[in-house]
């Protein structure tokens, strides 16, 4: 696994070292010819991935990995990429694909922005998980944040007609932002928790939300159908 540079001037996240165990960096070496995929020019071919057809799952910033190992050890007949850019967080999610011998999950360690820009087909994606991103809560940071309306564009051409964009948030107001944005795209069309989907919306509570609730934090999820 090799370092990977950001040339995007304005960026959702910043780069930390953070702590990272032995077994975590023993993982990015070994297991990330296994599991990881490598940042390029070239659009993803998604069959060739994973060596099959099925629906394809991206989670956007996961974190430790937790939802994501849930979810794909929860729905085998699924295809799952995640995309983060902290070292640790990657380190953790290709063990636990290890242990649980989770063949339906890849992973790239890149701006996710620059991932669906350059490798993500028009068209391909079934669901595009963001859960708790960065609220960067100053007002001269809300440049930062990722659900801005170019992205949501982006996003909204990459999925699938029928395709659910589901994001997940702790933050009031950029809660408001996420609905404004989403629901000025008008390629989505919003839809309630309750609503019949052809995708499975049920996840794990992350450990993060379980901290957010505890905190007395309200959890707002938001969802759009790809009309």
């Amino acid at each position: 696994m090799t370092g990977t540079e950001h040339p995007r001037s304005i960026r959702s996240f910043v780069t930390r070292g953070g702590r990272i165990t032995a077994a975590q960096e023993r993982a990015l070496t070994a297991l990330w010819p296994k599991y990881g995929v490598a940042f390029g020019m070239q659009l993803l071919e998604v069959r060739a991935l994973f060596g099959r057809d099925a629906p394809l799952t991206i989670e956007i910033g996961f974190g430790n990995g937790d939802n994501l190992l849930a979810l794909a050890a929860a729905h085998p007949a699924r295809d799952f990429l995640g995309v983060e850019v902290h070292r640790p967080g990657v380190g953790r999610l290709l063990l636990g694909l290890e242990e649980r011998r989770l063949a339906n999950v890849r992973v790239i360690c890149h701006d996710a922005v620059e991932v669906f820009e350059r490798q993500i087909a028009p068209q391909s994606v079934h669901e595009i998980l963001i859960l708790f991103p960065d609220p960067w809560p100053k007002a001269r940071h809300h440049k930062r944040r990722l659900l801005q309306p170019a992205t949501v564009e982006m996003i909204a051409d990459r999925l699938k007609p029928g395709g659910v964009l589901h994001v997940a948030t702790d933050h009031s107001d950029y809660a408001e932002q996420i609905a404004a944005v989403g629901d000025a795209e008008p390629r989505l069309r919003r839809v309630d928790a309750g609503a019949t989907l052809p995708i499975s919306l049920q996840r794990p509570v992350t450990k993060y939300e379980s901290k957010a609730r505890h905190a007395g934090s309200a959890v707002t999820e938001l969802l759009w159908e790809k009309r």
